[in-house]
């Protein structure tokens, strides 16, 4: 597998254990309760060997949430999304380690009703 699917998969899997309402490749129906991840857009980008795939893997990551006065609890969410990426040793084919990540929280008027969106941009390397 590709080692960003092979990362993607796993944090689907593991976001999902953690019993959030996470979704991907689409963002959810109108009517989807709040909050909830989504596990947006990556990019690969291997590093140069003739023998082995190594390199970085840029995984972006959304949380929404409804109410803007539960400023915490996007806070929250994104911590412990950011603790299941830290966690994340190994895959079947990969060892993973997080370089870099940046977070950001968000007012978000493009829906009738205020919304909070909380943003992760993860560097994972692979190797």
């Amino acid at each position: 597998m590709d080692p960003q699917q092979e990362l993607f998969t796993e944090l689907l899997v593991q976001l999902r254990k953690k019993g959030y309402d996470v979704y991907d490749t689409f963002l959810p129906p109108k009517d989807t309760p709040y909050p909830f991840i989504f596990i947006a857009d990556n990019q690969q980008v291997d590093a140069p060997n003739k023998t082995a795939v190594f390199g970085n893997v840029y995984q972006t990551i959304h949380v929404w949430h409804n109410n803007p006065k539960q400023r915490g609890m996007v806070s929250e969410m994104l911590l412990n999304i950011k603790q299941v990426c830290y966690s994340l040793k190994h895959t079947a084919n990969f060892a993973w380690n997080v370089r870099n990540i940046e977070q950001r929280i968000l007012s978000d008027t493009t829906t009738t009703q205020p919304l909070l969106h909380g943003i992760l941009n993860v560097e994972f390397y692979f190797d």
